[in-house]
């Protein structure tokens, strides 16, 4: 039977995501730097953490972090009442050129420090060990919107390295399946296909960097509470490097796609390429954790039962 206070302790964490999702559903986009689909994502990691822990909190642990969420709630009220208007105006007082990557920043790192404030509360410093995925989920992804937001585009050089060499695999697979016709120069690809010719230029969250970043400081929080040999760490994170990097590949191949044969209009592009990231992302990275720990609780089990089979006293 599911421990209560556990239950109770999903649930205040859960309540700014919940009130923001019944309030606000609009604001729930899963587009890169577009709205706060992630929230969903980082409350997931949470719930498949938590629930099934056999651990009891104390009842005046669960009732410090209430306060916790009350502020994250006001915190979303006072967007809508000036707030975000607010941090717009500001903008350019930092260079700002990506306006969303600023505002929906803020977003993510009010929520990454309610989510860790409130772990360190209920479970002391062990809880990068009991629950680290949703709190390092939404910390990595406030710190790749920073990123974002003070190093835009290609000012960035070493995550833009990567991305002319996507851009090369992606205009061969375009040949290779005979879908129109492809060049490219540096991050620029050139486009001919059904609808007419299209310059499409790749920055490195648009190839899907960041989401490379973020995997490796999630799978790298999950391996560490997961009790399994190094070796079979290592594979796991490895298999794991080599899907986001496929996924990324597939990102930009969908884009080029909609180019060469759905439209070339750049109102309908934007609306595409604003979920061809995140939402193929997102999920992988979700599964491919479920995956890992379904085969290595199903491991132990096997393990357990062999154990038990060699020395029934034990």
């Amino acid at each position: 039977m599911q421990n209560k206070s556990v239950i109770f302790a999903l649930a205040i964490l859960a309540s700014p995501v919940i009130f923001a999702l019944v309030v606000f559903p609009n604001s729930f986009s899963l587009g890169w730097n577009q709205g706060r689909g992630g929230f969903l994502f980082a409350m997931a990691f949470i719930a498949a953490e938590l629930i099934g822990l056999k651990l009891e909190i104390p009842k005046k642990k669960l009732l410090a972090i209430i306060p916790l969420a009350g502020i994250v709630i006001v915190y979303l009220i006072s967007l809508e009442l000036g707030l975000k208007d607010y941090l717009i105006s500001i903008a350019p007082q930092f260079h700002v050129q990506i306006i969303y990557s600023w505002t929906w920043m803020w977003d993510f790192i009010v929520l990454a420090a309610f989510f860790i404030a409130s772990m360190t509360i209920l479970f002391g410093k062990k809880w990068i060990r009991i629950s680290p995925a949703g709190p390092i989920y939404t910390a990595g992804t406030a710190i790749i919107l920073s990123l974002d937001t003070f190093f835009p585009y290609d000012s960035l050089g070493p995550l833009q390295y990567v991305v002319p060499y996507l851009v090369k695999l992606d205009v061969f697979l375009i040949d290779v399946f005979h879908l129109g016709h492809a060049t490219s120069q540096s991050n620029v690809m050139f486009l001919n296909g059904d609808h007419g010719p299209f310059a499409l230029q790749v920055f490195w969250p648009s190839a899907g960097v960041h989401s490379i970043i973020i995997y490796s400081l999630v799978m790298m929080a999950f391996l560490l509470k997961m009790n399994i040999p190094r070796n079979r760490k290592i594979v796991y994170f490895a298999l794991g490097v080599v899907g986001t990097i496929t996924v990324n590949v597939i990102r930009i191949f969908s884009l080029s796609i909609f180019v060469l044969k759905v439209s070339t209009n750049v109102n309908e592009f934007e609306s595409f390429h604003g979920i061809a990231g995140e939402i193929m992302f997102l999920p992988w990275l979700f599964i491919f954790l479920l995956i890992v720990t379904y085969i290595e609780t199903k491991r132990i089990k096997k393990l357990e039962v062999a154990k038990h089979e060699q020395d029934p006293s034990k």
